[in-house]
């Protein structure tokens, strides 16, 4: 069916349609995707020409909006030389320069960095690390994880694992996924000691815990503080356990810091960053390991080499892309603009506190985040947000925005004011029912 009544599909979607499989999306019910043919700073361009201010910055990546100017001349000056070779057996100074780079800018020695190609992928990456880490040091048992409720760590199967496995999108893989261990996230002093000791009574079949900082994703953009970081990361240490921090989302500013592990004073075993790696530009990521994780896999045994090695990793022009990403952060005020976010958030979204059905209003960095009673009428609040000029992506039960850094005030203020126009309409279609 049509976007709206005004705005019939264009023939490229109307014919194509019929051969895409769409992601997180039943297909018998679901309307038509947004037809979109161009981009440019936080504005998404439909086929009818309308403009909208995208407040997902297609899903956290955009962090600098869309077509930077230094990163689009990156990756054409790239094209021109060498768009893709095989990272076996060579090297190439995009992905060295890059690698040397993160290394600065990861906290402590997180110094060794394994190039992927998503997010997922960074994240089975950092699984294998963790068990293989265990086994060339001629540890045997140590092959599970413990991750928390409401976690998300992506979609392939590993990943899938580390997720909750009850209240997850993924629960009903039961009796295929391997089996972890799920923990909620303690805050008060007697739920850290219940953890450590969870953690002790388990230490010697877990590889690691792999956590979300400051924001679990996709698991409802629920929130925890710093405080609960560090002592997770106290307990890991203590239990001789590797601590894995998935930053897939939170990494490069979104939280207020380059990484929000920062704020907890944390550095974790091994790192994972992907999404605004590459300013939203081209599917890349990382997986960054500690000086002494590395070092467990030297050895003249070649079996104990990490065996992994994607296709198109390094990719010349992702790599091209992620470092004129980087230049942005030295040279533009992301991190300040992000810290300064948080607060014209707080802000603008304050409105919805009081309005019937909304459980919560909160905010972290450039994440806000209205969560509601019970989200329903899907598409008739999707068509609502589309004719107030904008674009969000609501699920579960909360409607979120996580603008890029370079949004202005005035466009935030704009975003903002209409999602609380759409909120106070469903807060009105719930007095209706």
């Amino acid at each position: 069916m049509p976007v709206d009544k005004q705005s019939p599909p264009p023939d490229w979607q109307s014919s194509g349609y019929q051969h895409v499989w769409m992601p997180y999306t039943q297909m018998q019910t679901a309307p038509l995707p947004l037809p979109v043919v161009a981009t440019e700073g936080v504005h998404l361009t439909l086929a009818d020409g309308r403009k909208l201010i995208d407040g997902m910055a297609s899903w956290w990546t955009a962090c600098h909006g869309y077509n930077h100017p230094h990163i689009r001349k990156a990756v054409e000056e790239q094209l021109r030389v060498m768009p893709h070779v095989m990272f076996g057996g060579i090297n190439h100074e995009p992905a060295l320069s890059l690698a040397e780079r993160l290394a600065k800018l990861a906290p402590g020695d997180l110094n060794r960095v394994f190039f992927a190609d998503s997010g997922s992928v960074a994240v089975e990456v950092a699984l294998k690390i963790a068990v293989q880490y265990w086994l060339n040091q001629g540890v045997t048992g140590r092959t599970k994880f413990v991750s928390f409720q409401n976690a998300y760590h992506g979609d392939t199967t590993g990943a899938m694992s580390v997720c909750d496995p009850d209240n997850s999108m993924h629960s009903h893989f039961k009796g295929f996924l391997l089996e972890q261990y799920s923990h909620p996230i303690p805050h008060t002093q007697d739920e850290h000691v219940a953890f450590e000791s969870f953690l002790a009574s388990k230490k010697n079949e877990v590889a690691g815990v792999i956590i979300e900082p400051l924001i679990q994703g996709a698991g409802g953009m629920k929130f925890h503080p710093p405080e609960s970081v560090a002592q997770i990361h106290t307990a890991c240490r203590r239990n001789n356990v590797l601590l894995i921090a998935d930053e897939i989302a939170t990494g490069f500013g979104r939280t207020g810091t380059m990484f929000a592990c920062e704020q907890a004073d944390v550095i974790p075993d091994i790192l994972c960053v992907g999404k605004a790696l590459t300013g939203g530009t081209l599917s890349f990521a990382a997986t960054i390991a500690t000086e002494k994780v590395f070092n467990a896999f030297l050895s003249d045994d070649p079996s104990h080499a990490l065996m992994h090695g994607p296709t198109f990793m390094a990719n010349p022009l992702a790599c091209a892309a992620a470092n004129a990403s980087l230049d942005l952060f030295e040279t533009e005020p992301r991190l300040e603009r992000a810290i300064a976010m948080e607060a014209e958030l707080a802000n603008l979204l304050a409105p919805c506190r009081d309005l019937p059905g909304v459980v919560d209003v909160r905010t972290k960095g450039a994440v806000g985040v209205i969560q509601v009673a019970r989200l329903h009428n899907l598409e008739r609040l999707r068509t609502r947000i589309i004719e107030e000029g904008i674009w969000l992506r609501p699920f579960s039960d909360m409607i979120y925005m996580t603008p890029a850094l370079s949004i202005t005030p005035e466009e935030l203020q704009t975003l903002c004011e209409a999602t609380v126009r759409v909120v106070q309409d469903l807060a009105n279609w719930n007095s209706e029912m």
